[in-house]
């Protein structure tokens, strides 16, 4: 079901129960809206595609992708279009490997969105298995699409920047100081990597 406002709301609260300075955070920008996105391929698909440029640029390469696919749910249209189609859409040389890695390993049954491992690490081991999958895209699959309460993407910079401000440090975290900083935090990482985000565009008053 995700992480609906509900189960943000609670997670939240029990880590503020804890942490003062995150109760403070909470207090003064208050509780972030639901991220959820669809279970599958697709969400995958558009993750890759948006790694390292814009919000705006990925949207307009997605919609390209759209109308050259027909259907953006089959893997098996992504696999049948040529490099010159692809090229065409906006994908580099490097992003039509990964996106023709992942439909491969879709159509071919050897990634099964349905059946992944219920250990997060186990789910993450094996979508970094595929080809332009990092440890950050698998984290974000994993939170937003499967809404598993536990994911904490250590290794974003918006989380590292929001976890070192609330804390109170003088500098940002570096990763593996983000994940030790939220181990106190456990089992509700995911509602408050959600809300670093949040406070992370909020304007300061």
């Amino acid at each position: 079901m995700g992480l609906t406002s509900e189960r943000l709301r609670e997670g939240l609260d029990a880590v503020a129960a804890r942490e003062p300075r995150v109760a403070a955070a909470l207090a003064r920008v208050g509780y972030p809206e639901p991220r959820l996105r669809d279970r599958g391929y697709k969400t995958l698909l558009r993750t890759i595609l948006g790694q390292q440029v814009s919000f705006k640029a990925a949207d307009a390469i997605w919609r390209k992708l759209e109308a050259a696919v027909g259907d953006v749910d089959d893997p098996a249209a992504l696999l049948a279009l040529s490099g010159e189609a692809l090229r065409g859409v906006g994908l580099s040389r490097q992003k039509m490997a990964y996106a023709r890695s992942l439909a491969a390993d879709t159509a071919s049954g050897a990634l099964d969105f349905d059946a992944l491992p219920a250990d997060d690490e186990d789910a993450i081991g094996l979508l970094t298995r595929v080809k332009g999958i990092g440890r950050w895209s698998a984290e974000i699959y994993l939170l937003f699409a499967e809404g598993r309460p536990d994911i904490w993407p250590a290794g974003d910079l918006a989380v590292q920047i929001e976890t070192g401000r609330i804390m109170g440090l003088p500098d940002k975290p570096n990763e593996r100081a983000t994940r030790g900083l939220a181990e106190a935090w456990r089992p509700y990482r995911g509602a408050v990597a959600v809300f670093m985000w949040h406070h992370y565009s909020t304007p300061a008053i």
